[in-house]
C-alpha cells in the first residue's frame, strides 16, 4: 500500500508519527500526568501485541506512544484503546498535553500536583484544542524546588513556593538551630552566640524548614506558586524566565489563559513562546499574565 504525504500529515494530526524507514507509525495515547489505570495499561499491552510491534515506550513528557502499527492498522488501534477511555493526540501547534511530577504522593511536595495539572490539562489541552498556536505550547507542573519535571523548559512552568516567616523574637539561639539543621541550602545558619540569620537570598522555598523550631520562631505559609514563561529545550535550549512574584492557587488558571492568549495573539507564525517574550519585552509579558497590560 502506497502512503502519500498527504496521509502521513493527516495522521500525524491524530498523534500517529512515522516511524524512520517503514510505513508503520507510533501512536502516541494521550495521559493525564503520566497516569493509566490498571485496565489501560493492560488494554495498551493488548493493542500493541495485536496491532504494533508489541512494545510500549514512554516519552519524556509522560505520554506513551505504541510503535509500528501499521497505517491500515490505525482506525483498529483506535477503536481497541478507546474501550479504555483512551485517546491519540500530542501534536501539532497547539497547547500540549500538561505533564506534572508526582509532588501528589512525594514527600517533598507541596501541593496536590495531580489534581492541579488535571484541572489545566482539562481546560487548557481538551478545552482549547480547536485553538491554533504559532507553535507548541508546553506546560508543566512542579511540586517543589526539586524541579524533576523541569518546569522551567517549558513555555509555562509552575513550581510550589513556601516562603519562611522568620520572627527573630521567638528565637532562642539554640545551640543546635531545628531550621538549620532542616535547611538544605544552607539559607539558616546560627552565628555563634547569635540568633539564627536566614539568608532569603539563598533560601529556595522548598518548605522543608516548616514547623522545624519547637519555639515557632519559624513558619512557612500557604503554597504559593513560581512562575516561568518562555523555556524550552531542543536544539536552543531557554531557561524559562520567572515571573517577579509568586502566584496564589485561584490565579494560576488564569495566568496561563492570559499567556496562551498573549502567545497567540503576538507569536509570529513558527516561532516558540520563548522568542515571543524575548521580542515583545519580560516587562509587557509580565503585566499581561499578571491581568495589568502595560500602556504605551
Amino acid at each position: 500500500m502506497s502512503i502519500t504525504p498527504e496521509d502521513i500529515k493527516r495522521v500525524k494530526g491524530e498523534g500517529f508519527l512515522l516511524n524512520r524507514g517503514t510505513q508503520c507509525f507510533s501512536g502516541r495515547i494521550i495521559t493525564e500526568n503520566g497516569t493509566l489505570t490498571a485496565g489501560q495499561l493492560i488494554c495498551l499491552g493488548e493493542a500493541a501485541r495485536e496491532y504494533g510491534s508489541g512494545t510500549v515506550a514512554f516519552t519524556t513528557r509522560m505520554t506513551v506512544e505504541v510503535p509500528g502499527i501499521p497505517y491500515e492498522s490505525i482506525p483498529a488501534f483506535q477503536s481497541y484503546i478507546a474501550r479504555e477511555g483512551m485517546v491519540t493526540g500530542g501534536t501539532g501547534a497547539r497547547v500540549r498535553p500538561v505533564t506534572s511530577c508526582k509532588g501528589t504522593t512525594c514527600v517533598f511536595g507541596l501541593y496536590d500536583t495531580q489534581a492541579l495539572a488535571r484541572e489545566l490539562h482539562q481546560r487548557f489541552y481538551e478545552g482549547c484544542h480547536s485553538l491554533t498556536l504559532p507553535h507548541k505550547f508546553k506546560i508543566a507542573v512542579g511540586g517543589c524546588p526539586n524541579n524533576c519535571v523541569k518546569p522551567e523548559l517549558n513555555d509555562l512552568g509552575l513550581v510550589g513556593q513556601r516562603v519562611p516567616q522568620y520572627k527573630p523574637e521567638l528565637c532562642r539561639g539554640c545551640k543546635k538551630c531545628q531550621v538549620a539543621e532542616a535547611c538544605p541550602m544552607k539559607a539558616a545558619t546560627l552565628p555563634q552566640g547569635e540568633k539564627m540569620a536566614l539568608d532569603a537570598a539563598r533560601c529556595n522555598h522548598c518548605g522543608r524548614c516548616a514547623s522545624a523550631c519547637p519555639f515557632g520562631a519559624l513558619a512557612c505559609g500557604e503554597t504559593r506558586y513560581k512562575v516561568y514563561v518562555g523555556g524550552r529545550w531542543g536544539k536552543e535550549i531557554r531557561i524559562g524566565t520567572p515571573l517577579s512574584t509568586l502566584v496564589a492557587r485561584e490565579e494560576v488558571p488564569a495566568v496561563v489563559e492570559r499567556a496562551i492568549l498573549l502567545f497567540q495573539r503576538e507569536g509570529l507564525p513558527g516561532e516558540r513562546f520563548g522568542s515571543t517574550v524575548e521580542r515583545l519585552g519580560m516587562a509587557r509579558v509580565e503585566a499581561e499574565l499578571l491581568g495589568s497590560p502595560a500602556r504605551g
